[in-house]
């Protein structure tokens, strides 16, 4: 039977909706945004092999030859930020290197060198020498959507260049360490998988905007990863640059974090914030306005839940940034403005004879005890003129200078821990701040 003539359009329009697609159709609808963003910002990731010396003791042969020395080798991820060569990773990949080889994508092997690394943030910027280095800067983590999607690159478990996809799943986590000897403030967290290896390399948005640099340094649930925000990333990055060192900043609070049982004991009027709990006179925060007892219950727009949310709101910005805090006095709710400055010269060895009892003066090549106050925390503990200070908050200080810095770093935090050697014994003494 003859088909009627308006068949054949049909049959022409079945024929081309049948027919394969052209290879540039297939390649651009499986160009998504994850692939460009991958292909843009791969070629700035690196692989970091950190190698170190490691002394140990045979349990065997030990007491008659002594220790033995072996090469150990850590595995880490970074992130090429300007062409000529600067490079950020996390200070733990990098800790206690006397080598490090960063190997592009392209497959350099470059040595590197350390311009500064900051424990406490997890930061470290290094120095390589290459030509025609593709980098790709840090973006900004201010305006993040919880639940757009982020990519992470990096090395995990030596694998180079691996990528993993996933949601923003939270901001401003505060969680603690894999060993728990400190405590992390203002993660992002994200469902991405991010492994050992990964730590230093970043977090993207479908942008190609660096939000964060990813870390593997906290140990928690299948699923869970974090990264530390790319504002906060920025002012360390800058400040290692300068100076070599992440500067302290200065506030002259005191903050305890509020709780049910802290709102009791002072009659809180709210049962989440931060306690103002000491405001040293003359310092930015007298400056301010805050007095204590007052309550900050939001910091830069933020509701604030513990001391380290305020702290953390500070830490994001320059010295002489004002922070806006909001405060709870006596009923009232109040606004402030908070400008962190640059600490006074001498600034924390003064709040360590003031607030400790201790004063110290250069020994040799290292610090010794000069003077106890009487009835003081240092007394308590039994400390005496000539105890040789070794190191404060889990680093080596030799010099005044260095112990002061810690000071203040530990004033931030609520206390001091001192290692302290009389004879041939070490003691790690805490002392309240």
């Amino acid at each position: 039977m003859r088909r009627p003539p308006y068949f054949a359009p049909l049959l022409l329009a079945a024929v081309s909706l049948a027919a394969p697609a052209t290879a540039d159709a297939q390649e651009t609808a499986r160009r998504t945004p994850v692939v460009e963003v991958v292909e843009r910002v791969g070629p700035a990731v690196v692989n970091i092999a950190a190698e170190a010396i490691v002394r140990e003791v045979d349990p065997f042969f030990g007491l008659f030859f002594g220790p033995r020395s072996r090469r150990a080798q850590s595995l880490g991820s970074g992130l090429i930020v300007e062409p000529s060569g600067i490079v950020v990773t996390n200070a733990h990949v990098i800790e206690g290197a006397s080598r490090i080889v960063v190997t592009t994508r392209d497959g350099r092997e470059l040595e590197a060198d350390v311009l500064g690394s900051d424990r406490e943030s997890d930061l470290a910027v290094l120095k390589v020498e290459g030509r025609r280095l593709p980098a790709v800067p840090l973006g900004s983590s201010a305006d993040l959507l919880i639940g757009e999607t982020v990519i992470a690159i990096g090395n995990p478990f030596g694998l180079s260049h691996t990528v993993t996809a996933g949601v923003l799943s939270a901001r401003g986590r505060t969680v603690p360490s894999e060993r728990g000897e400190r405590l992390f403030t203002d993660f992002l967290q994200t469902d991405a998988s991010i492994n050992p290896g990964n730590s230093g390399g970043p977090l993207v948005n479908v942008l190609g905007e660096v939000i964060g640099v990813n870390t593997a340094i906290v140990s928690g649930a299948s699923g869970i990863g974090f990264a530390i925000p790319a504002d906060r990333a920025r002012r360390v990055v800058d400040e290692l640059l300068r100076f070599g060192a992440l500067q302290p900043l200065w506030t002259g609070l005191r903050l305890l974090t509020v709780d049910p049982e802290l709102a009791r004991r002072y009659e809180l009027p709210v049962t989440r914030g931060a306690l103002v709990y000491r405001v040293w006179p003359g310092s930015p925060a007298a400056t301010a306005g805050l007095r204590e007892e007052d309550v900050i219950t939001a910091a830069a727009g933020r509701p604030v839940a513990s001391r380290e949310d305020v702290t953390t709101a500070i830490s994001t910005v320059p010295a002489g940034t004002p922070v806006p805090l909001t405060v709870r006095r006596e009923g009232r709710t109040l606004e402030v403005a908070l400008r962190a400055e640059r600490p006074p010269q001498g600034l924390g060895l003064e709040v360590l004879e003031r607030s400790v009892g201790l004063t110290v003066a250069p020994a040799g090549e290292g610090l010794a005890v000069q003077r106890v106050t009487a009835g003081s925390l240092a007394a308590e503990k039994g400390l005496r003129p000539g105890d040789r200070v070794l190191g404060a908050n889990g680093q080596r200080v030799a010099i005044a200078e260095e112990l002061g810095r810690e000071v203040l770093r530990g004033l931030d935090r609520g206390g001091l821990l001192l290692a302290v050697q009389r004879g041939r014994f070490v003691y790690n003494l805490d002392f309240p701040l």
